[in-house]
């Protein structure tokens, strides 16, 4: 664990109400009485209509709030049913989670990806851009030319890209249940390190089950949450066994 910080990021996807915010405090009483809570950054990126009452229930945490995803835009415009960074910083966020697959599955393309980093960053938001390979690409052996193409365009004529924050989610691991194997994962998270001199997380069916394994790999500088982090016993089971 080469950073600073190691970090915990829960991305709700599209899960939760507001008694789904009762869970926090769970989680933020561990964080509290943790002996190594300096050492990490918590974040919980729920969906758009939880992250003004989630904020306000966390006002006096270290636990800190994004989202999963803004327009590209960030002016106010004629865009029904979206959300744009200025919105989403007005009512809390501190983060935003950009490029994930599920989004670049419904048509996100690296261009559109881009503009969104630059309108975020020019916001203020710190942005957590994911990166990742389908099977097919896995055994067609293209991984890192993927993910180069991938880094390339998403954050092209970005000079400033102290407050990005890459999350290499392998798209064949997201809910599958699968992970990479050990060394492999090294070699990728490496290739993206000397790629773009940043921290770099995984996410990818990350639980407590596989945790041990994956806390091995020592150049990962944490991990993107899905499904486990809806569930506070598994969240915080994950962060203890990261240390244990």
């Amino acid at each position: 664990m080469t950073n600073k910080y190691m970090y915990f990021i829960a991305n709700w996807k599209m899960f939760g109400g507001l008694n789904s915010l009762n869970s926090l405090h769970k989680v933020d009483r561990f964080l509290k009485n943790f002996k190594k809570n300096k050492s990490i950054k918590l974040i919980f990126c729920p969906p758009s209509t939880l992250i003004r009452p989630m904020s306000k229930k966390l006002i006096n945490s270290r636990i800190e709030v994004g989202s999963q995803n803004c327009h590209e835009n960030e002016d106010y415009g004629a865009f029904t049913g979206f959300v744009n960074s200025k919105m989403l910083k007005d009512v809390g966020a501190k983060y935003v989670i950009l490029g994930h697959s599920e989004n670049r599955k419904c048509g996100e393309t690296n261009k559109l990806i881009n503009l969104k980093v630059k309108s975020a960053l020019k916001t203020g938001l710190k942005v957590i851009f994911c990166i990742g390979e389908t099977l097919k690409e896995k055994k067609r052996k293209i991984t890192n030319q993927i993910l180069s193409k991938q880094i390339k365009f998403g954050l092209q004529k970005i000079n400033k890209k102290k407050n990005i924050l890459i999350a290499y989610e392998p798209v064949w691991s997201i809910g599958t249940g699968l992970i990479p194997k050990s060394k492999e994962l090294f070699t990728t998270i490496n290739f993206i390190k000397k790629k773009t001199k940043l921290n770099v997380i995984y996410g990818g069916s990350v639980n407590p089950k596989n945790i041990h394994e994956l806390k091995s790999i020592n150049n990962i500088d944490g991990f993107l949450i899905g499904g486990a982090s809806q569930d506070p016993k598994k969240f915080i089971d994950i962060i203890k066994k990261t240390y244990n």
